[in-house]
């Protein structure tokens, strides 16, 4: 019968499909090219390793990149400032010192001016006798005259350094505000800071040498007057 003999044709064919196909899964993940052996799941594996690899190289570039960033915000934080006006400052205070150590006839000095006023001021040198009065008089004179020369020297000096007050303070802003790192920010500050120093240094001799002229000029009018009872009082004594 020819359905029999089709049926064990077609059954012959499928169970050899299957074993083809069969023999085709269990093959090894390998192929052969011109003799080259090629392993699919070895190539995978390097190009994996070669990955992680090119990782790590990239880490350790941004690492040094860190690093030299690092660096160089450390250099300009250690940076110093290009511009110094300390010398300046300096000399601008020595100029107003000079003009107090030339004060005239009574220095700045707690002893000399102790003496002066026991011997012109005060005490005997009101009673001594009529020519020792009018020297007396005279130097007291003088003492304010040149108190009040001494004043306006003090002042003329501290208006001369206006212009260059004001030059340093434009220098010292503009180096502040372009500062580049802490140190330099720190150090524009601080010579601000000095040059206010300097003015208040500037003030404080301006008020002294204005109230020692004052203070000669009322001493010397409290002498007059003491004086001019001291004759009031020997005129009446003769009459």
């Amino acid at each position: 019968m020819k359905i029999p003999v089709l049926r064990r044709t077609l059954m012959a064919t499928a169970i050899a499909t299957s074993l083809v196909a069969g023999t085709m899964i269990a093959a090894p993940a390998q192929a052969q090219f011109g003799g080259i052996v090629y392993d699919p799941s070895n190539y995978a594996q390097n190009v994996l390793t070669a990955a992680r690899t090119l990782q790590q190289i990239n880490n350790q570039i941004q690492q040094i990149q860190n690093q030299a960033t690092s660096l160089i915000n450390e250099a300009r934080n250690l940076a110093s400032l290009p511009v110094s006006t300390i010398q300046t400052l300096q000399q601008q205070v020595d100029q107003t010192r000079q003009l107090l150590n030339q004060a005239q006839r009574i220095a700045y000095d707690v002893t000399d001016v102790q003496q002066v006023f026991n011997g012109r001021y005060k005490g005997a040198a009101l009673s001594a006798g009529q020519a020792q009065m009018v020297a007396n008089a005279d130097a007291r004179w003088q003492d304010s005259v040149g108190a009040f020369e001494d004043a306006m020297k003090v002042q003329a000096g501290i208006v001369g350094n206006l212009g260059a007050t004001r030059s340093t303070i434009t220098t010292l802003v503009g180096a502040s505000q372009s500062a580049t790192g802490a140190l330099q920010a720190a150090q524009a500050g601080n010579q601000l800071l000095a040059l206010q120093t300097q003015q208040l240094a500037d003030l404080t001799a301006a008020i002294a040498a204005h109230s020692r002229a004052q203070a000669l000029e009322s001493a010397r009018s409290a002498a007059t007057e003491a004086e001019g009872r001291e004759r009031f009082r020997r005129f009446r004594t003769r009459n």
